[in-house]
């Protein structure tokens, strides 16, 4: 039994009951959930390009999130990104529960900021705290960590500077993207390199442009999925996986940044059930429990050469975008609405908090 604990009687959060609208056994005080986030469009008025904000969220998405927290009986409350966060609390706002999903701008722990800062007055969140958030924005280090415990993953180097291609021993081809990005970016044709030359010239290029390591892998020549995930340690669960089929010759064997943006034409979705599903799964749990992520987040696999399923990378701040974003979309495909979506995250962060209890601020 999950318990939430209001100024008046404990509520089970998990009966039909809390959650059908208009009970009258809905509780009697609504928890007031703040919204934290980055707005595209407010960057690109800044003069960043599209690109550079490809990860950051549309009004759309947070139009959606605001409406199903408010048809589940939250109070939300935007509050927007770490700028604003920082006002809010200096002025005294206070929440119940954050709803985070900011990906902030710049710096490896870009993602940690707003959790950082959420912890240190004490104030709960969705989704995973600084540590995990800043290991796994770090593709390489991330993978280190699977690879130590015996986690497939693909072989991998991490440049910082060129001299650490010196005597590498990655057999071609190889796959090369930079070390701490989403949305596809950095990635284009040319990260799939077939020799010495394209590598040297591909990693010196994206160290320029993206001031951040550049992570280079055994390229996997096998089938793409990405499996989502809801809950948070023995409680997480792994949804059906779903497979990336790429479309026409236009994008190729590669998840672009570009792929991405023009998905409807590029690129079709399907489940995978039976063995295979299951195996992906399996993974997708293991890495999930192993980084200590929470809530709900998303598990990017690809087949080997002999067809087994081997970690990329994962996603514990997935976009949230009721139509678009990979992980509504694999839900949606399995059924699961995006207002159910929305509620089995608030659902886990609850559950962890306190013993699944939370008490109200007083305003």
């Amino acid at each position: 039994m999950s318990i939430l604990t209001t100024a008046s009687r404990p509520i089970d959060i998990s009966s039909t009951d809390f959650w059908s609208e208009g009970s009258e056994k809905r509780r009697p005080e609504k928890l007031c959930v703040g919204l934290t986030y980055d707005l595209q469009a407010e960057y690109l008025a800044r003069n960043y390009s599209p690109e550079e904000t490809a990860e950051l969220d549309s009004p759309e998405t947070i139009d959606a999130l605001e409406q199903s927290l408010r048809t589940l009986g939250y109070a939300p409350v935007r509050i927007g990104g770490i700028e604003s966060l920082v006002g809010k609390l200096a002025a005294g706002e206070r929440w119940d529960i954050v709803f985070n999903i900011s990906e902030g701008m710049h710096g490896l722990g870009r993602e940690a900021q707003i959790p950082a800062l959420l912890d240190a007055y004490r104030i709960p969140y969705t989704f995973s705290d600084p540590l995990v958030l800043g290991i796994t924005l770090h593709k390489g280090i991330a993978k280190h960590i699977l690879k130590n415990l015996g986690i497939a993953t693909p072989d991998f180097i991490v440049v910082k500077t060129l001299s650490d291609l010196d005597g590498h021993s990655l057999a071609f081809p190889l796959f090369v993207k930079p070390a701490a990005e989403g949305t596809g970016k950095g990635i284009s044709s040319r990260s799939l390199v077939h020799n010495e030359g394209e590598l040297r010239e591909l990693c010196s290029d994206l160290l320029v442009e993206f001031r951040q390591p550049v992570l280079v892998e055994t390229f996997l020549p096998g089938r793409e999925f990405t499996v989502g995930v809801l809950g948070t340690g023995d409680r997480a669960r792994a949804l059906t996986p779903m497979e990336v089929v790429f479309q026409g010759e236009s994008s190729g064997v590669v998840y672009s940044y570009e792929t991405k943006k023009n998905y409807r034409e590029l690129v079709e979705y399907s489940l995978v059930n039976g063995e295979l599903g299951e195996a992906c799964k399996d993974l997708a749990l293991a890495a999930w429990g192993a980084l200590g992520c929470r809530d709900g987040g998303r598990i990017d696999l690809r087949l080997d050469a002999e067809n087994r399923p081997s970690f990329i990378e994962v996603n514990p701040l997935a976009g949230l975008h009721p139509v678009d974003s990979d992980l509504p979309i694999l839900c949606r495909l399995s059924g699961i609405s995006y207002e159910a979506l929305i509620r089995e995250i608030m659902t886990s962060a609850l559950e962890r908090e306190h013993n699944g209890k939370i008490v109200l601020h007083e305003f």
